[in-house]
C-alpha cells in the first residue's frame, strides 16, 4: 500500500499535472501550426517555385526490375521528402517564434505597470534606534 500511496503523491504533484496539460495543449497547438503550414503557407510557396512537389524528388539508385516474373521495387533516395520536412520545420519554428515573441511582448506590458512609490520613511522607533547605533559607534 505504501507504493500505491507514493505513486498517488507523485502523480498528483503539481509539476506532473502542469506537464500533462502542457503536453496536451502543445499537441493541439502543433496540429494548428501543421495545418497552417500545409494548408495556408505551402500552397503559395509551391506556386512560386513552379508547382514543384518536393516530396516527389528522389534519386533512383537502382531502377525497378522484373526477375523471374516478380517485380522488384526500385531503390531510391528520397531527398525531396527530407527537404519538405525541413521546410515545414523551419516554417513551424518561425511561427512558434512569432507566437512566443508576441506573448513576451504582452507580458512585458503587464510588467511595466507603475512602480510602487518610494519606500516610506522609517518609523520613530527605527529613527531612535539608528541614532542610538550611531552614538554607540562614536
Amino acid at each position: 500500500m505504501a507504493l500505491l500511496k507514493e505513486f498517488k503523491d507523485f502523480a498528483m504533484r503539481g509539476n506532473v499535472i502542469d506537464l500533462a496539460v502542457g503536453v496536451i495543449i502543445g499537441g493541439a497547438f502543433g496540429k494548428i501550426i501543421a495545418s497552417l503550414v500545409a494548408d495556408v503557407i505551402m500552397p503559395p510557396i509551391g506556386l512560386l517555385v513552379g508547382g514543384v512537389n518536393f516530396v516527389d524528388l528522389k534519386w533512383v539508385m537502382k531502377p525497378a526490375e522484373v526477375v523471374n516474373g516478380v517485380n522488384k521495387a526500385a531503390v531510391t533516395l528520397n531527398y525531396g521528402n527530407f527537404l519538405q520536412v525541413t521546410f515545414d520545420f523551419l516554417i513551424v519554428a518561425f511561427c512558434i517564434f512569432l507566437f512566443v515573441k508576441g506573448m513576451n511582448t504582452l507580458s512585458k506590458k503587464k510588467e511595466e505597470a507603475p512602480a510602487p512609490a518610494a519606500p516610506a520613511e522609517p518609523s520613530k522607533e527605527e529613527q531612535l534606534l539608528t541614532e542610538i547605533r550611531d552614538l554607540l559607534k562614536k
